[in-house]
C-alpha cells in the first residue's frame, strides 16, 4: 500500500502548508488590528454611543485625563473644574438651581 511518504509524491509536508497560510493570515489580521485599525471604529464601534463622536470628548473628561497623566497639579485641577462645572455642568447630569 502506497502512502504519501513512500509514493515519491509531495509527502506528508503538503499537509503543513494550509497551517502555514492560516498562521500568516492570522498574523496579518492581528498586526492590522493593533496598528491601522486601532483608532478606527465603525458604525458598531464602542465610540458610537448616543451623541458621541469618535475623537471628541467633554472638557471635564479631558481635564481629568490631564490630571491623571500628571500634567496639572491638584490645585489647578480643582480650580479649572469649578470653572468648567459652571459652564458645562457635571457629566452625570446634576442640575444646579
Amino acid at each position: 500500500m502506497n502512502t504519501l511518504a513512500h509514493s515519491g509524491g509531495p509527502g506528508p509536508w503538503v499537509l503543513l502548508f494550509p497551517l502555514v497560510w492560516a498562521a500568516v493570515v492570522i498574523g496579518i489580521v492581528t498586526l492590522l488590528r493593533r496598528t491601522v485599525w486601532r483608532g478606527r471604529r465603525g458604525q458598531w464601534g464602542a465610540a458610537r454611543t448616543a451623541g458621541a463622536v469618535p475623537g471628541a470628548s467633554s472638557p471635564i473628561a479631558l481635564l481629568g485625563r490631564r490630571f491623571a497623566a500628571g500634567e496639572i497639579d491638584e490645585d489647578e485641577y480643582w480650580r479649572r473644574l469649578s470653572v468648567l462645572d459652571e459652564q458645562f455642568g457635571r457629566a452625570t447630569g446634576d442640575s444646579k438651581v
